[in-house]
């Protein structure tokens, strides 16, 4: 009886962290709306797809730092463009794993929300 109460407080401290809970929302308000806006346009602008769109970027946001996804997106966004200055972001391994784990977490939160 002990052993669960102890259980409990520890489940509630690790809940109730502020480290935990500044990690596992480190999103911006504007970059899951944004995100949101696009999934809902990709997916019909129905109540349905909002909230599956904002499972979405949940379930990305947990997956995923805010920092890494930044950087995946800016590489994207890089490799779109033409010149040897897009060159630059083709390629290279480093930049593919960092996309890579873009892709991942994408997966995952398609798994989670849209199936």
């Amino acid at each position: 009886m002990i052993r669960k109460a102890l259980e409990g407080i520890a489940l509630a401290l690790v809940l109730t962290s502020p480290a935990l809970a500044l990690d596992a929302n480190d999103y911006p308000t504007a970059a899951r709306v944004d995100y949101v806006i696009g999934c809902m346009g990709a997916n019909g602008e129905t109540r349905e797809a909002m909230t599956r769109c904002a499972c979405s970027v949940d379930t990305l946001a947990s997956i995923l730092p805010y920092d890494r996804y930044v950087e995946a997106e800016t590489i994207l966004s890089m490799r779109q463009g033409v010149g040897q200055a897009a060159s630059v972001f083709r390629g290279v391994k480093m930049y593919d794993d960092t996309i890579a784990d873009l892709r991942r977490a994408q997966a995952e939160a398609e798994v989670r929300c849209f199936k």
